[in-house]
């Protein structure tokens, strides 16, 4: 599993050229996106860091998701990842939060489907959120994989909005 380095490279240098940092909330991801972003050049200049959040306690301890909402849909729906995001981006400080949660594996929960929710904050506002839906057979590390790559892509065009806005 690895991210295409040319993304990577791209979003590292938008991040550097808006003078602009990032953090991760993660979930069915497990880590995969703070890990691409530790890879970047110059990553402690633009990433401040992420948390892995799997459970529902977790959630709800570290990015304050709401519990009563969380079990009603399992942790995973848009709102959720709204909320994860602009939580993380409060929390370490950032100008952007990205997070993700879903689902790798086709459960009960998900009605046997496999799907992630994510969502980008931007200075205390969620910007973009978007479902991903994945066929029910895919392998759960290609699942995992696939999301991190797919929401990369997806913030390097955000990041370029921004950047475009600004001028």
């Amino acid at each position: 599993m690895e991210i295409e380095k040319n993304l990577l490279a791209d979003i590292g240098q938008l991040l550097l050229d808006m003078d602009e940092t990032v953090s991760v909330a993660e979930s069915v991801t497990s880590g995969f996106l703070q890990f691409s972003f530790s890879q970047m050049i110059d990553a402690s200049k633009i990433y401040k860091g992420g948390i892995t959040a799997y459970t529902l306690e977790e959630k709800v301890k570290f990015l304050r998701v709401n519990k009563q909402e969380a079990e009603s849909c399992d942790c995973v729906s848009d709102h959720i990842a709204e909320i994860m995001a602009t939580n993380v981006a409060e929390s370490f400080g950032t100008d952007w939060g990205i997070a993700v949660t879903g689902y790798a594996t086709p459960v009960k929960e998900s009605d046997y489907k496999i799907f992630a929710w994510f969502s980008f904050s931007y200075k205390n506002s969620v910007i973009y959120t978007k479902r991903l839906d994945l066929h029910s057979r895919t392998e759960p590390q290609n699942a995992q994989a696939y999301y991190s790559e797919f929401i990369l892509g997806c913030f390097k065009t955000q990041l370029h909005k921004h950047q475009s806005q600004d001028k």
